[in-house]
């Protein structure tokens, strides 16, 4: 390499060289314990959830009034992709997704222009709309999450303990929020029925004002002194029940006391909120969301020890739980990793003493910690942390980070094997090698280029291998050519090295291994046409092979313990009945012994624990459950039991809808498989809908095939007769507000208690047998007058069907058809038979219907798709640096050529071992190419420097390969074998096959058929 020699200058500065072998590694080592530590990488969630509440109305009226001009106005908003819209009857749910390709730089500012024209068109919404009301918190993730149950305490008491204990943890550095989950609403009901009302001569409406003027809060003036301002304050806010109870009301001229017309209590909202329950009780949850750049596992930490004393502090009989740890699931993660790493330096040290021996493996040894040592130290300076990704990346780059020091200190025994002294053989690999092995690590980095610059999801969730690699590898080739020399001179010993040297004769190269190699290189030239075709011909039918027989898949399912069980009941279900079919699953629960801990949440999903989970929003029939399993393998019995219970006529369970599930890597999908049919007309689109689901039900491999909305509900239509009512002196207006109060109650006033706002609220009874459908006829409705008059007067109820739930995509009703895998079957090739059936159906469809394939297979799409439109910027950049290294056409072409040729390998591999290939996968196979494409411009390079010195082409060709086969078949033997631990795990396991099985052929491939590729190319004949 020309410019000064980094070898020489190390050598004659050893003592500064030493000096930061010394720094650096401290440095290292002070930054791994500093760097910051999670279960996943940072990822930007783009997704916003704006929600809209019209209590009253029909799921039609919301989609019509609010939904349509919310999105509407949202599509205008830059960078939006996808508007995704839950309409039922009073509420609308908007999920706003940026797209896949959205800088994160750029999100904030598109939060804020949601929030901007929301505030436009708020105006513009129908009376009586609530909100709307964004949330661009919904990809936060709960590091902990604790809850509190109580023997003997209701839910009020443990929200006011919950409260305390949020006070108490906001405190903790690192802690962003903290949220409460389960929280009920407190109400003071008063309760009297409306005959009773009738009878008196009153109206609700006349009880709510005489306690709105009594509990009034209002400036009373105040009075100014020689020295000070004295205000006035009136009394007569209520301050316990007992007060409301007492209050006493003038209504017509009369003076009554609350207490004695009506049932004063205090309760929860009815109907309640959304719930949650721990180990079959009910909770509070307290959720906590760390601060951007903290330390998982020291929150975690003070988290405990905060508990520790908050726990002390609360009275018997209210217990604490540990919901959701991730700080432990992080912890776990460390210690997998480190423990990956120990075996794998471990397998790189075996390698490197067995085959260059004890002094020369110490060498190779000591590279390792200064290597890694200086990459933490980088890592820290970049703010790249300890994650899933960046610690499977550390494990790959040990395999990479060694082949520099490899093939420079080999360089250096060879020349000390040939009589050279210490300086000179040290410095020699600098002149000789140093710049093809700059190039091959700036082209392996290179191979990770699609993963650092595309733009998409997956990639953002992954962009740290392509930033640990490229760090660990730039490393390598800076210790290999200032700190391996030195150590190299400091440990080899010259003269034992030419003494084993003369053991073998003057020609290190002259033994009998090297001559059979020799010997195997010369048939492979001599009769190159045929190892030529060989090779393509295992390359056509590996393609043939991979596309046929490996299955593809997103990302693996992951390897925690918790187990997700979804379950549905029909859609217009009530919250209770949610919660009873709740606890018939925590009965089964509570005596499995797969089971650690669960908990319920009913009415909502649970908060994200976890990145990748599939979070659900407020449906009254809907609730989770999150069992915490004793092992992985307790955990697929469970899995297995509770689908079984489920699925079979004897379960019990046959009207309502439950799903089991693991958690997911990657962006979240829900079920991997989907098609979504679209169109204008519900009805349409529900018919189409039905034949989907019945092709997707034939497929054996598919299970559980459902829809995400398709129920209509029941609902009462009150005709009231405009003209009687008008004759009575009512209207529409007060029948619907007299129903609501008779049925669930109208809010009067409020109660001041703390920070607390508590509804004063006037509801008919209690009584569920007079709140029945059969007496609704007798409902009484007050008149102006003070009379009262049953609901049969002035309306008639008439039953009908109407949409329980219309969802609708980019302003189109929606419906998806889901399907879950009934074996190992992948879902993407699920996908890809039924998207070729379902070409018949869409070649009937009306204009303006289509089919979509959405799903797994979709997101993996989003992902390839941005990794093959960087591929050219990493060709180019390819190119350009074995242009810069070879100097000739030729030459780059030949090396390029062999860059594909890992597939045979990775096919191969894939099929023995039955592993699916994925987007992790798929990385491998990009760097995969960088590795075989190092080693190739390495030997072709010396190819090139051989003939330069004047040597025939063929010798060139056969004593390069011959030269070079050690330090490729060591660089290539420690990266395969360091990827054995990397195989026993779900998420790099693929990964980890692919690269393995790749280089094993690969690396056989570079010996012999690139020898063979360029005899051909350049037409070269035998001396």
């Amino acid at each position: 390499m020309k410019g000064p020699n980094l070898s020489a200058w190390a050598l004659a500065h050893q003592q500064m060289v030493l000096y930061l072998i010394i720094v650096l590694m401290g440095a290292g080592v002070i930054s791994y314990f500093n760097l910051g530590r999670a279960e996943d990488p940072n990822f930007t969630f783009k997704v916003m959830v704006v929600r809209t509440l019209w209590p009253g109305t029909t799921a039609q009226e919301v989609e019509r009034e609010v939904t349509e001009r919310i999105e509407k106005k949202l599509q205008e908003t830059a960078w939006v992709d996808v508007l995704r819209s839950a309409s039922k009857p009073g509420d609308s749910m908007i999920f706003v997704m940026l797209k896949d390709y959205t800088p994160k730089t750029e999100v904030p500012e598109a939060w804020r222009q949601v929030r901007k024209k929301l505030d436009d068109i708020r105006h513009t919404l129908p009376d009586g709309v609530q909100g709307p009301y964004p949330n661009d918190e919904f990809g936060d993730v709960q590091i902990n999450i604790f809850a509190l149950t109580g023997d003997g305490f209701d839910l009020a008491a443990l929200h006011r303990y919950a409260d305390q204990v949020a006070l108490d943890l906001k405190q903790v550095p690192d802690v962003r929020r903290v949220e409460l989950f389960g929280v009920q609403d407190e109400k003071i009901y008063l309760e009297i029925a409306p005959h009773r009302l009738a009878n008196l001569g009153i109206t609700p409406g006349q009880i709510g004002e005489a306690l709105q003027k009594q509990n009034m809060v209002g400036p009373s003036g105040f009075v100014d002194t020689a020295t000070d301002r004295v205000q006035l304050r009136v009394s007569g806010g209520f301050d316990s029940v007992e007060r409301v109870r007492n209050a006493d009301l003038l209504v017509n001229g009369r003076h009554l006391r609350l207490g004695d017309i009506a049932k004063v209590s205090r309760g929860f909202a009815d109907p309640p909120n959304p719930q949650m329950r721990v180990g079959g009780h009910p909770a509070i949850g307290i959720g906590v969301v760390m601060d951007k750049g903290g330390n998982v596992i020291r929150l975690g930490e003070n988290l405990q020890l905060a508990m520790q004393k908050i726990t002390a502090d609360l009275p018997a009989g209210v217990d604490m739980h540990v919901v959701a740890n991730q700080p432990e699931v992080v912890k776990g993660s460390i210690r997998l990793f480190e423990n990956s790493l120990t075996e794998a330096i471990l397998i790189v040290l075996a390698v490197s003493f067995l085959s260059l021996g004890w002094r020369t493996g110490t060498v190779v040894a000591l590279s390792i910690p200064l290597v890694l040592a200086i990459t933490f130290f980088l890592m820290k300076v970049f703010d790249i942390g300890l994650q899933r990704i960046s610690l499977g990346a550390l494990v790959i780059a040990l395999g990479l980070l060694v082949d520099d020091a490899i093939i420079a200190v080999e360089m250096m025994v060879v020349k000390m094997e040939q009589g050279w002294d210490r300086f000179k053989a040290a410095t020699f690999a600098y002149t000789s090698t140093a710049f093809p092995m700059l190039t091959g690590t700036l082209i392996t980095a290179a191979a990770f280029t699609p993963v650092g610059f595309s733009k998409s999801a997956a990639s953002e969730y992954t962009i740290s291998i392509f930033q640990v690699v490229t760090i660990a590898l730039l490393v390598s080739w800076i210790v290999a050519v200032v700190f391996t020399p030195y150590l190299g001179y400091k440990l080899l010993d010259p003269k034992k090295l030419v003494a084993k040297a003369q053991r073998h004769g003057a020609n290190v190269y002259d033994t009998p291994f090297y001559r059979r190699f020799r010997a195997l290189v010369t048939w492979c030239l001599r009769n190159r046409w045929k190892v030529i075709g060989a090779t393509a011909g295992a390359f056509v039918l590996s393609i043939v092979a991979f596309n046929v027989g490996v299955q593809k898949q997103f990302f693996p399912a992951a390897n925690r313990l918790e187990l997700i069980v979804d379950v549905w009941l029909p859609q217009g279900a009530s919250l209770k009945a949610t919660e009873a079919e709740t606890k018939r699953i925590e009965q089964i629960l509570a005596g499995d012994p797969a089971a650690a801990s669960y908990s319920s949440y009913i009415g909502n999903g649970a908060p994200r624990f976890i990145l990748s989970l599939d979070v659900s929003l407020f449906s009254d029939n809907y609730a989770q459950v999150v069992i915490v399993t004793k092992g992985l393998q307790e955990r697929e019995e469970l899995k297995r039991r509770l689908t079984n219970i489920f699925t079979s006529a004897e379960g019990g369970f046959s009207h309502i809808h439950a799903r089991v599930s693991r958690l997911e890597n990657g962006p979240p999908i829900g079920y991997p498989v989907q098609f979504r049919v679209m169109g204008q007309d519900v009805e349409q689109v529900r018919a189409i809908a039905a034949k989907v689901a019945d092709l997707m039900r034939a497929n054996t491999h598919l299970q559980d095939v459902s829809f995400d909305w398709n129920d209509k509900i029941k609902a009462l239509r009150v005709e009231v007769d405009q003209d009687r009512a008008r004759q009575l002196g009512t209207s529409s207006k007060e029948i619907s507000q007299a129903l609501q109060g008779w049925l669930n109650g109208v809010a009067l006033a409020q109660y001041r208690e703390g920070d607390q706002l508590i509804d004063i609220v006037w509801r008919g009874t209690n009584e569920r047998e007079v709140r029945s459908l059969d007496r609704l006829p007798d409902l009484d409705i007050p008149l102006p007058n003070g009379q009262h008059v049953p609901l049969a007067q002035v309306a008639k109820l008439v039953p009908v069907l109407e949409e329980g739930m219309i969802w609708r995509r980019n302003r189109l009703p929606t419906m998806t058809v889901l399907g879950d895998m009934a074996d190992k079957t992948q879902p993407a090739t699920v996908s890809a038979e039924l998207n070729t059936q379902l070409g018949a159906l869409r070649a009937t469809l009306p204009i303006g219907y289509r089919i979509e394939m959405g799903g797994s297979v979709e997101e993996s799409a989003k992902g390839e798709g941005a990794i093959k439109a960087v591929v050219p910027l990493m060709l180019v950049g390819v190119i350009t640096l074995l242009m810069i290294q070879l100097q000739s056409i030729s030459r780059t072409v030949i090396v390029l050529l062999t860059a594909p040729l890992g597939l045979i390998g990775v096919t191969l591999a894939l099929l023995v071992f039955r592993v699916p290939f994925g987007f992790v996968a798929n990385l491998g196979f990009i760097a995969l190419a960088g590795m075989i494409m190092r080693n190739s411009v390495i030997l072709v390079d010396q190819i090139r420097q051989d003939e330069a010195d004047g040597k025939t082409q063929w010798e060139a060709i056969i004593g390069s390969t011959v030269r070079r086969f050690r330090p490729i078949m060591l660089t290539a033997s420690a990266a395969i074998l360091a990827m054995i631990p990397l195989t026993r795990q779900v998420f790099w396991g693929p990964m980890a096959v692919s690269i393995m099985g790749g280089l094993v052929i690969a690396t056989l491939l570079t010996c012999l058929f690139l020898p063979a590729l360029y005899a051909a190319w350049f037409r070269v004949r035998e001396d």
